[in-house]
């Protein structure tokens, strides 16, 4: 190894180091969002544009300010888009003085065309104006001057878009199609997380650690490290191995999606620090290859069952805390001694069965090297479960309590 392949190896590795910081820094600051935060910081490493699907007040805008905040020299754009809005406001509004003079150009410092990091919020109400301007600008990083003449070349490197609701038109439609990680967040689900939350507004929180990485740094991981991450033949033929189950589900994504899913694997193991895809990567395709969120559930559990051989009970220790939840919900406006009764009975062994053996679970797949990110997810979803019984069912402080069902 020469030593400016030396040197190259080493700013990569510390460009991921910065990297994974800022992504611990900010699972850290929003509750019960790690996976989202490391799956944006991944989306955008490979290049690429993401949704984030939820009801408002998710920290959906926070999350994007706050992650492009990290990238020091990086321009950022930010926009609420309604079925009104003109392209001119996002890519460049008409320079009125020069007009004035006769001269029809446009304005494009501080919008889209000149913008590293993207946040698009109500992308699927862009206006059937804007679409097609919109598309290439996702698409290929371009944009025709209402004037006319050469297109202009978007140093974009990625764009983190979000939503209320899914698209209904068509033309929003081919906006969704162009945005490769799906990912779905809702409000807090851990009362000890929300409680948490709570007490945040009332005092003076201390000063977060604010890792940063350099604009020049980022592109080149884009543009030169993250592709250079080997791809394994036994990576390609479980990616292979996946379409097809997925087929006979009647799930069918388009070559362009899977080949650019390819590229996020490696980005997932360019973040980790590893030279080459492994098998965890794959689990980031759990937010790529489903268009409806009902979908959603039965990709994960083709993912899962191809990454991990504890997948398969993971997912239906996952599916016990569903139903101990579902049961809870249609116990609403019953006595505390009904309540009581039923967690006596029923609750309180099974989620502490489901929290020992996930804990098992988990202990086991670190062991062994594999991801364990499935796993956690069931684990807070059992915390957040047990806490709601603990606090609505016995009316306990669930964020005070230390000892475990």
């Amino acid at each position: 190894m020469g030593a400016q392949e030396a040197r190259d190896t080493h700013d990569a590795q510390e460009t991921a180091k910065r990297l994974r910081a800022i992504s611990d820094e900010l699972s850290d600051r929003f509750y019960e969002r790690d996976d989202v935060v490391r799956t944006l910081v991944v989306t955008l490493l490979a290049g690429q544009h993401s949704l984030v699907l939820g009801p408002p007040g998710t920290a959906k805008s926070e999350m994007a300010r706050e992650l492009a905040g990290r990238v020091e020299g990086a321009a950022y754009w930010e926009i609420l888009l309604s079925k009104f809005t003109a392209p001119t406001r996002m890519f460049g509004p008409i320079d009125v003085a020069a007009l004035a003079r006769g001269e029809y150009r446009q304005v494009y410092d501080g919008r889209a065309t000149t913008a590293h990091v993207a946040f698009i919020d109500e992308i699927f109400k862009c206006s059937t104006a804007a679409l097609n301007e919109t598309l290439g600008f996702l698409n290929e990083r371009i944009y025709h001057p209402e004037s006319g003449g050469e297109p202009i070349r978007c140093p974009l490197i990625g764009a983190i878009t979000a939503s209320n609701e899914l698209p209904s038109g068509e033309d929003s439609a081919a906006i969704y199609d162009r945005l490769l990680v799906r990912i779905e967040v809702g409000y807090l689900a851990d009362p000890s997380n929300f409680a948490a939350l709570v007490r945040s507004a009332v005092g003076r929180p201390a000063a977060p650690a604010r890792t940063t990485v350099e604009l020049a740094a980022l592109q080149h991981a884009v543009s030169e490290a993250v592709p250079a991450v080997l791809v394994p033949d036994a990576i390609v033929d479980a990616v292979c191995t996946l379409r097809a189950a997925l087929r006979r589900k009647e799930l069918v994504a388009s070559d362009r999606r899977w080949r650019q899913a390819v590229g996020l694997l490696q980005a997932s193991a360019y973040l980790d620090g590893r030279p080459a895809v492994a098998g965890t990567d794959l689990s980031l395709l759990t937010h790529v290859l489903w268009d409806s969120p009902a979908e959603r559930p039965v990709v994960e559990r083709e993912v899962l069952q191809l990454v991990n051989p504890d997948a398969g009970e993971t997912l239906d220790l996952s599916d016990l805390i569903d139903e101990l939840e579902a049961q809870l919900d249609s116990m609403a406006g019953q006595s505390r001694e009904a309540l009581s009764e039923w967690v006596i009975k029923q609750a309180h062994g099974r989620l502490a069965m489901a929290g020992k053996r996930l804990e098992k679970l988990r202990e086991e797949a670190a062991r062994a090297g594999r991801s364990t990110a499935a796993i956690d997810r069931v684990t807070g979803r059992q915390r957040a479960v047990r806490a709601r019984v603990l606090t609505e069912a016995l009316g306990v402080d669930a964020s005070m309590v230390q000892a475990r069902l």
